[in-house]
Formats: C-alpha cells, sequence, structure tokens
C-alpha cells in the first residue's frame, strides 16, 4: 500500500469508527429500551399454579386474591398486559409444565441439610413434556413473546467430586438444552452446585495458604461446562452461570470458568444483588458485566441497603458493552412481587 492509499484508507476507517462512535451515543429509543427488558416469572410465582412449596408460603392466599391464578402458558399474554411493550422473557424452570399431568414430572431427591426430601421436577424429555414445550412455543408465537432465557434449578452437582453425580447433572442440563431449543431460548442459566460454602485453605508446608478442595471444584466444574457448552453449541443455546452461591459467589470463580471453557456458549448471567457482601454490590457486577452478553438479572432486595441502585448496576453493564436484556427479578422488599417487578420496569427503562 503506497503513503496516499495508507492515508486514504486511515481516514476511512477514522470516519468509520467515527460513525460508530456516534451511533453508539445516540439515545435508545422507547421501542429500542423495551426491547432491552425482559419480564421474569420468579417474582410472581406466588400466583402460579405450582407443584413445589410456593403453595405454603403465607403470602400465596394473598396474591391470588389480588391478581389471579396463571399457568407459563398464561405467562406470555400477562407479560404483555403487565408490562407493556416487553416481548421477553426469562422462565424459571420450577413452574414449567401441566401440574395436573403427572407423566411429565420425575421425583429427585434433594438434600437438604443432613435430609433427604423428594421434590417433583419438569422432564423436558418426557412425551408429554415435549407436547407441552410445543403448546408453549405455540403460545408464544400467538402473543408475540419469545423466551430470552431460563433460570433452570434442575440440573444439580455440576462441579461435585462424585464423577456419576456430575454425569447425572450434565444428563439433565441437555435434556433441557434440548426443551430450551423448542423455546427459542437464547440462553440457560445451570448452577455450579457443589456446597453453599466453601472450603477454607489449608496451611501448606512453606506456610502459604493452599486451597485445593476449591481447585478440585472448579476443574470439575470447568470440565462439566465445557460438555455442556458444546451441546448448547448444537442446540443453539448458551449455558450460563449467574453469581448463585457457593462456587459461583465469588465473581471471579464465574471468569475463570468462562475463560476456561473458551466458548461462545459459554457466559455470565450477573444479579444485580446476589453477593454475600455489600462490596461486592457493585465491584462484582463490574468484575463480570464484560463476561455477559445475552441476559442479566435486574434485582432489587431489601438485604441490602436501600440506597442500592439500579441505575448505577444499569449503568455498569451498558459501560461494558452489554446489548442483552434485562430480566425484572425483584426478590424482596415494600412491595409484592408484581409491584416489585413493574417497579424495576420503570427503573430499567429510565436508565437506559
Amino acid at each position: 500500500m503506497n503513503q496516499v492509499d495508507r492515508r486514504g484508507f486511515l481516514r476511512t476507517a477514522g470516519l468509520a469508527g467515527l460513525a460508530l462512535e456516534q451511533a453508539a451515543a445516540q439515545p435508545l429509543t422507547e421501542k429500542q429500551k423495551l426491547d432491552r427488558i425482559a419480564s421474569n416469572t420468579w417474582p410472581i410465582r406466588y400466583i402460579f399454579k405450582s407443584r413445589t412449596g410456593f403453595g405454603r408460603n403465607p403470602r400465596i392466599a394473598q396474591m391470588k386474591e389480588k391478581y389471579g391464578e396463571i399457568t407459563m402458558l398464561d405467562f406470555p399474554q400477562f407479560t404483555k398486559d403487565t408490562f407493556p411493550g416487553v416481548t421477553h422473557m426469562d422462565l424459571f424452570s420450577g413452574l414449567f409444565g401441566d401440574v395436573s399431568d403427572d407423566s411429565m414430572y420425575v421425583n429427585v431427591p434433594v438434600f437438604v441439610g443432613a435430609q433427604t426430601r423428594v421434590t417433583q421436577e419438569f422432564d423436558p424429555s418426557s412425551a408429554s413434556g415435549r407436547r407441552w414445550l410445543e403448546k408453549m412455543a405455540a403460545k408464544m408465537a400467538a402473543t408475540g413473546t419469545r423466551c430470552q432465557h431460563i433460570s433452570n434449578n434442575a440440573p444439580r452437582d455440576i462441579c461435585e467430586p462424585d464423577a456419576e453425580k456430575r454425569r447425572a447433572g450434565i444428563e439433565v442440563a441437555k435434556k433441557w438444552l434440548d426443551g430450551a431449543r423448542i423455546l427459542g431460548a437464547k440462553s440457560m442459566r445451570v448452577n455450579s452446585g457443589g456446597p453453599r460454602i466453601l472450603p477454607d485453605p489449608e496451611m501448606s508446608r512453606d506456610g502459604y495458604p493452599k486451597a485445593d478442595a476449591l481447585a478440585a471444584y472448579l476443574r470439575n466444574c470447568i470440565e462439566s461446562f465445557k460438555e455442556m457448552a458444546d451441546y448448547g453449541s448444537k442446540a443453539g443455546v448458551k449455558v450460563t452461570l449467574e453469581n448463585h452461591w457457593g462456587l459461583t459467589a465469588n465473581p471471579i470463580h464465574i471468569r475463570i470458568i468462562v475463560d476456561e471453557v473458551h466458548s461462545p456458549y459459554c457466559e455470565a448471567s450477573p444479579d444485580f444483588c446476589n453477593w454475600e457482601h455489600e462490596y461486592l454490590m457493585y465491584n462484582g457486577l463490574k468484575a463480570l458485566a464484560p463476561y455477559a452478553h445475552t441476559n442479566v438479572h435486574a434485582k432489587y432486595w431489601n438485604r441490602w441497603p436501600e440506597t442500592q441502585s439500579v441505575a448505577r448496576s444499569v449503568k455498569i453493564m451498558q459501560d461494558a458493552g452489554f446489548e442483552g436484556t434485562y430480566a425484572l427479578e425483584y426478590e424482596d422488599g415494600p412491595w409484592d412481587g408484581v409491584e416489585g417487578a413493574k417497579y424495576l420496569y420503570k427503573e430499567v427503562l429510565a436508565a437506559l
């Protein structure tokens, strides 16, 4: 390239870069903002027909009297009626299926402390489960809504030392990834499993602490997510890690896993408030923001001081170049789940 050509190339490249900067600086239209918001089933789980323990919560009767009772098949229309202009949805796995049809559920042992209890969970691989997923997909098509993300609690033991438990958890995740494909979901959270409180480091012979047990959990999680991301690439669904206690309570652990998996089908899905202490509220989010691309949980939770700022959290994500959706996951506070989600709807809209 001669000197004149080089000057022309640099001038063209500079103008193109300037155009991109100007486009990025342009404020979003109202429609563009609404396209960046997702409704979320978790805050309103108490009004769903459910096979879980949600029905034992004292809030259930009050909320159902106020808002009525719905199923997941009703949620697309509920989204359109409750959050005007919103078409994306974040769906919680524990609310899937027709609660009256035993054939689409499986018994799953869950360890609570030293005790084991049995719960029933939706099986997306069952014949009736697949038919239900197709029915849900048809509901979304009819209402002009779409599943952006599945917040999934079904796959377990992803980082467990027991290889058999790990294998079982991965297989459950694969069944759900197939189900997520039917719904057209872009991503699906998979919890790391493992202890909710991580093992402490031990003092080594050289006098420095060494966290071999923690490294083993990370190693197992990395290998599991490599396999799930590979499977997700074929299904067209990303697997994500949320700051969700235990191994993933530390945002650096999530970064390590995503970096080591090294796949466009493995990323972070940060939650604004799922932190173990207040100093992670914004610093932890900054650490995860560059690793998130598809969905985050815009949350309000009275576990933290009232000064928690949804706007500040949204800005952290936007400054990192995040272009996905903000799911309205109100946890607890002065409002009920529907009111809290509406509050987040206004806050996120104002912050974008």
